[in-house]
């Protein structure tokens, strides 16, 4: 193994053991008197699943994970295992990375505005490739950093939008000027970045992205450039309940890189997957801490409002400050993203567990998150079961922008992550990284041989190898 991650890093689980089986064991620890009212559960296992679909199906580009989706330990211990490039946004995250090892060649200090002060750390840290899309930013890495790598970020969208992410990146007319600045500073421009965002959910999107780069290479030519390096950003589903799944965004990218930066051209791609990675893999537990019952009027049979025919039941649970629907400055939480809705569903979890009767309905529900937080509305119009303070709710897909960067509002700490994964995944990872197994039944379990660590998905032979369902 590489070294970044070891058995002490998760919590080491055989086949058929589901996440679900995890959770009620720690929520049954729990309840023997622990003060703890949220927690994630990481199926690491996911996230190696995801990392051989995305070798598998997109060959040519090596993935960049942002920290700034996903900041926990584990991930970036995994990920730097695998192999994987990390997109740090500033100085604590380049800190972070390089904390556990990772050299500074697998570090993309992908953010557009830059702190000088952390522009001269990553130079005096040997971080090198960096992005910029306007002469400001072209000005301060020129002074503080003048060995650095530049991808000249661009956008290919032009029409407006109201996703902020979508204001980075220069436009088609500025580049030439862009990349004579550039040459007058003497800064090093390698090669062009954009990002789709949300957008990559359209997947000719990602085509007239790639498109545009090429356009952009052109013009690099033309002015004595070298470029050598293209960054297709990310915007690659988490889930598959989206409106195109990843093989079908990754087959769209592939015919435009074959199209407009062939194999041979000389040109590496990379790319900054983050949902993708992360957003199935985490479970998130949160505890309710009060109850109040509110009437709602409905009509009667005589025609008259009756304010005791039902009632909506309002929960405050332990969540982190701004959860699921972030209205301004976010703050971790329940599947926070700082700029979009996130429909979210829990499971409701009974304590002791026990089945809920026929002839108890559920109840239409509006979840909250603690007090002092009054933009945290969580959701509203749940149907749920009849709940009582000290019940728990689970909330799947979680990985994404719900990981706190730094310390919470109220110095209330980071609620805690258990990681897991199946002794098959771990086996995996070794043979990914082209080492023998050790036990003759580790041998006998796996079909061999093994070419590639990519093809693992479709040739182990151990059933449910990559079940989406269960810790893997």
């Amino acid at each position: 193994m590489n070294g970044y991650l070891n058995e002490s890093n998760f919590l080491m689980v055989e086949e058929g053991f589901t996440t679900r089986d995890l959770l009620e064991n720690l929520l049954g620890e729990l309840c023997q008197g622990s003060d703890q009212h949220t927690f994630f559960v990481a199926d690491l296992g996911d996230v190696v699943k995801k990392h051989l679909r995305f070798l598998k199906a997109l060959p040519r580009v090596k993935p960049y994970f942002p920290i700034k989706c996903n900041s926990s330990e584990g991930v970036i211990r995994l990920l730097a295992e695998l192999g994987a490039g990390f997109a740090c946004a500033n100085k604590a995250e380049i800190t972070r990375v390089q904390g556990i090892g990772v050299p500074a060649d697998r570090i993309f200090y992908s953010s557009p505005c830059k702190q000088v002060a952390h522009i001269r750390y990553a130079a005096k840290h040997g971080v090198q490739l960096m992005a910029f899309d306007n002469e400001v930013e072209l000005s301060k890495v020129a002074r503080s950093h003048p060995r650095a790598r530049m991808l000249l970020g661009i956008t290919a969208d032009s029409s407006p939008s109201a996703h902020p992410s979508m204001t980075f990146g220069t436009t088609l007319k500025s580049c030439r000027h862009l990349l004579e600045a550039a040459k007058e500073q003497a800064v090093e421009v390698v090669g062009i970045s954009f990002h789709l965002g949300s957008r990559g959910l359209e997947p000719q999107a990602f085509a007239q992205a790639v498109a545009a780069a090429q356009m952009v290479f052109d013009m690099g030519t033309e002015l004595g450039y070298q470029m050598h390096l293209l960054d297709i950003g990310g915007g690659f589903p988490g889930t598959e309940d989206t409106r195109a799944w990843f093989e079908e965004i990754a087959a769209v990218v592939n015919s435009a890189l074959d199209l407009y930066f062939p194999d041979g051209s000389g040109v590496e791609v990379v790319a900054r997957p983050g949902r993708y990675y992360v957003t199935s893999a985490f479970t998130f537990a949160v505890s309710i801490t009060a109850l109040e019952e509110l009437p709602m009027e409905q009509p009667g049979s005589d025609g008259r409002w009756d304010r005791r025919a039902s009632c909506i039941t309002s929960m405050m649970a332990s969540t982190a400050p701004s959860a699921a629907s972030c209205s301004t400055a976010p703050a971790p939480g329940l599947g926070c993203t700082r700029w979009k809705q996130v429909t979210v569903t829990p499971v409701a979890v009974l304590f002791p567990p026990q089945r809920p009767c026929p002839e108890h309905p559920s109840h239409s529900s509006s979840l909250r998150g603690p007090p002092g937080h009054a933009e945290d509305r969580i959701a509203d119009g749940l149907e749920l079961p009849e709940l009582h303070i000290g019940d728990w709710l689970l909330f799947g897909n979680m990985g994404a922008y719900t990981i706190p960067a730094s310390p919470q509002l109220g110095g209330c700490p980071p609620p805690h992550v258990t990681y897991a994964m199946s002794r098959t995944a771990w086996k995996a990872i070794q043979l990914f990284q082209g080492k023998p197994l050790q036990a003759e039944d580790d041998r006998e379990s796996f079909c061999t041989p093994l070419s590639c660590g990519w093809e693992m998905a479709e040739t182990l032979c151990v059933p449910p190898v990559f079940a989406p369902t269960g810790i893997i």
